[in-house]
């Protein structure tokens, strides 16, 4: 037997995969090695997402719920096998993406990573005066009491006994965990110096002399000539709260309702994103969200507040900011409770390492950006004890100053550095430049995509010659002219978040950027702190909320003249043109493909008979316009369908000059039909930036607008702000893509750190001033990225 010869189970060295054809990949066969680091590259749309989370990431998950029992399953997530021969070598991977945490108002930082827990436990322990169990100090625990009569079965008899029992929670009984009370501005429902028969009510859909506006004037209740102001105390709550009451009014049976809970019930009880734009407005303006006087928005009961280690009560330690919060847990020495306080300090360092902190533990989870929501999930995987992991990163250094990219990339390389597989999508060189193996996806986007252009070390893709190799050292040059403001939108006293009472001018006219480490203060200043006028048009990062039924034409409007011009040229309604409505195939509903429910098992979906995925009826295929029906227009690229409805029979200006737009943003590739579920983060906030591009605004306000964007599409980006400035649009970009500071004209720099140690403005004017001063860490960095390119100007 030959000693040398390695061990059979050492043979195992790569993740194989062959003939991928998921989305847009075309029979892709690549070897990843494990225990490495792998960055995966492309332009966007290229693949990278098919390949790396729904082949191979889906795929591993989907074998380890295969483990568990058949009865288990049933309550799992059911997913489909990838389309791909083989996979071969996978290891349990763990998916750490930038889905946004759930907007759930009682979901902080402190209980999606278990340091409230950890606190609960520890202020149960050593709280003074003791109050309860963990329980007590948590906001999602109500208090609860009860007593009666309980039939116990003994000795084959049944005896009735008398139990009592309760429960202390922690939960603010007035807001119920939320930190925040709702309540409506009765100003904005009625003018009180007028009385009802004059029309006082301004609530929309109340008219005067209309059903709802009746009920209120001939309930009898009160008077309806008197003015509302003069109303007794009893008439008031009549008018105001009364409980539903059966009454005649005007002959007919009627329940009369005090206005308050009637307009709960129709209005605000309603999702807001499906509201009527006249009603979502008139919610906007009514309801009033007021910090609980009762927890101060602390969310707790008072004797949770009362409870306190060395002074502090777990509402303080909440509302500290993480890295003085880890400093007082640092200094309690009690050896009761040695093996927790240890775990609770691993924790809150870990906040600071990964660059989160600056934030606060009672921060609502909702309104983490999709960087920061990625590094809180990340957290707690850094103290696991596995190895042999394949870990999953989507673009990790979304929201990033160049400062923390370096601190992440030390995060990557010690997961790695523990055995364990790391594969990463990425766009910024910074991220590419550690990895051990690279495979580049393209060469186009869409279906120019989804080819393996590149394999091999990162010195390798350099010299490729493949789009990300060209572009990987590209370095934009600082302008050499600036464009003059037209005016200023004055920001002053600003507090909001973390802001010192910061006093600045945004400059009106040209391309201004905001910028500072991650948690300085640049969305509170942006989204916070500049009036969001009729005239300002914010492009925030939020998810698009779309079915799989939704799609670029429907999302942009782009739907509505297309049908139209269908309809005209066919003499027929546009109803027909809707895969949502009349021309509908009756088999699947107009989805395109029908859905089986397999139980346990994955469900299937296959592609409808009746239609051919077409999603509508034969009938309706049988009207053309310009030679191609509906579902072959669906069918087109943005790029094909901009040329189709430009000129010639199909010309329809009003769905060109939105196809014109979505192609600025770079999204010629995409095709119309595609449903939005299958679009990146990158995509969506291009998609919304298309459709924004035509409202009416003088100022447009984007986030991030390079995220998920290729090198190469960054050129195109920044083509595209300057034909909107060039228009006579003001542009404010909050940014840490140095290529989109390079090319700024003014720049708003925040800092000098994050949280407490942000909050004010550290410089003020030109790029080329910020490099020559080089007076910040923005500043440094951008000097050491300009410096590095001063020979390779931007292409």
């Amino acid at each position: 037997m030959d000693l040398t010869a390695p061990h059979a189970a050492d043979s195992h060295d790569l993740i194989r995969v062959h003939g991928a054809r998921e989305n847009n990949l075309k029979d892709v066969s690549v070897e990843i090695p494990k225990r490495r680091l792998t960055v995966f590259t492309g332009v966007s749309g290229s693949g990278k997402s098919s390949l790396v989370f729904d082949t191979i990431a889906a795929e591993s998950q989907r074998l380890i719920n295969e483990t568990y029992s058949a009865f288990v399953q049933g309550f799992m997530p059911t997913l489909a096998r990838p389309e791909v021969d083989v996979l071969d070598g996978l290891t349990t991977a763990i998916i750490v993406d930038q889905q946004r945490m759930g907007a759930d108002p009682r979901s902080t930082v402190g209980t999606a990573t278990d340091a409230n827990a950890m606190l609960r436990i520890l202020f149960s322990r050593l709280g003074t005066p003791h109050i309860g169990s963990p329980k007590a100090f948590s906001f999602n625990v109500a208090s609860i009491s009860g007593a009666g009569a309980v039939t116990v079965e003994r000795g084959g008899q049944q005896v009735k006994e008398r139990r009592s029992f309760s429960i202390t929670g922690g939960m603010c009984p007035r807001c119920e965990g939320r930190g925040t009370v709702s309540d409506l501005d009765l100003g904005q429902l009625y003018d009180d110096s007028l009385s009802l028969n004059e029309g006082a009510l301004s609530i929309p859909g109340y008219k005067t002399g209309g059903w709802n506006y009746r009920l209120y004037t001939e309930s009898g209740l009160y008077d309806a000539d008197k003015p509302i102001r003069d109303f007794t105390k009893r008439e008031l709550h009549d008018f105001l709260y009364r409980e539903p009451t059966r009454m005649k009014i005007a002959g007919i049976n009627m329940t009369y309702e005090g206005l308050i809970p009637r307009i709960q019930k129709s209005m605000l009880a309603k999702d807001k994103e499906g509201m009527q734009p006249h009603i979502r407005a008139f919610v906007d303006r009514a309801v009033t969200f007021t910090v609980c006087p009762e927890c101060e928005g602390t969310r707790l009961t008072a004797a949770a507040r009362s409870s306190k280690i060395e002074g502090v009560s777990i509402a303080d330690a909440c509302a500290m900011q993480i890295s003085d919060l880890a400093e007082w847990v640092r200094a309690l020495a009690e050896p009761t409770v040695a093996p927790l306080l240890a775990s609770l300090r691993h924790t809150l360092d870990s906040f600071v390492e990964i660059g989160l902190g600056y934030l606060s533990l009672d921060r609502p989870a909702g309104t983490l950006s999709g960087g920061e929501a990625q590094r809180v999930k990340m957290i707690r995987h850094l103290g696991s004890s596995l190895t042999d992991v394949t870990y999953v990163f989507d673009e990790p250094t979304i929201g990033l100053h160049p400062h923390d990219i370096q601190r992440m990339n030390e995060l990557l390389l010690r997961l790695r550095d523990k055995g364990n597989t790391v594969l990463v999508v990425e766009h910024k060189p910074e991220a590419i430049a550690i990895a051990d193996h690279v495979v580049d996806l393209g060469p186009g986007a869409g279906t120019a995509g989804g080819t393996v252009c590149f394999e091999g070390t990162v010195d390798g893709l350099r010299a490729s010659g493949t789009l990300t190799g060209r572009h990987l050292d590209d370095r934009a040059a600082v302008k050499d002219t600036v464009r003059k403001p037209t005016g200023a939108l004055e920001i002053r006293g600003a507090t909001t978040h973390n802001l010192r009472n910061v006093d600045v001018d945004v400059p009106l006219g040209v391309l201004c950027v905001v910028t500072g480490v991650a948690g300085s203060g640049k969305s509170s200043l942006v989204h916070g702190s500049i009036p969001s006028g009729a005239d300002v048009v914010s492009i925030d990062q939020a998810p698009i909320r779309g079915s799989r039924r939704s799609n670029p034409a429907t999302y942009t409007g782009l739907l509505e003249p297309i049908r139209k011009a269908f309809a005209k040229a066919n003499d027929v309604k546009p109803a027909l043109f809707s895969a949502n409505s009349e021309g509908a195939c009756p088999t699947c509903n107009g989805a395109g493909v029908v859905y089986t429910d397999l139980a346990m098992m994955a469900g299937v979906a296959t592609t409808c008979e009746e239609c051919e995925g077409k999603r509508f009826q034969a009938s309706v295929l049988e009207y053309t316009l310009g030679g191609r029906d509906i579902a072959e227009v669906l069918a087109m690229s943005v790029t094909e369908a901009e040329e189709f409805f430009g000129a010639g029979e199909a010309r329809a200006p009003a769905a060109h000059k939105i196809l014109e737009r979505m192609s600025d943003v770079g999204l010629g590739y995409l095709t119309l039909g595609q449903p939005l579920t299958t679009l990146s983060g990158g995509e969506r906030q291009r998609l919304k930036l298309a459709t924004h591009m035509a409202d009416k605004g003088g100022v447009y306000i984007l986030d991030e607008p390079t995220t998920g964007l290729h090198l190469a599409d960054v050129e195109q980006l920044l083509a595209l702000l300057d034909r909107l400035v060039d228009s006579g649009k003001s542009v404010v970009v909050v940014e840490h893509h140095q290529a989109v500071m390079a090319h700024a004209d003014w720049i708003i720099d925040l800092g000098p750190g994050a949280g407490h140690d942000g909050g004010q403005v550290v410089f003020e004017g030109t790029p080329a001033e910020l490099v020559a001063t080089r007076s910040t860490l923005t500043g440094e960095h951008l000097a050491a990225y300009v410096g590095a390119g001063c020979d390779t100007a931007a292409r």
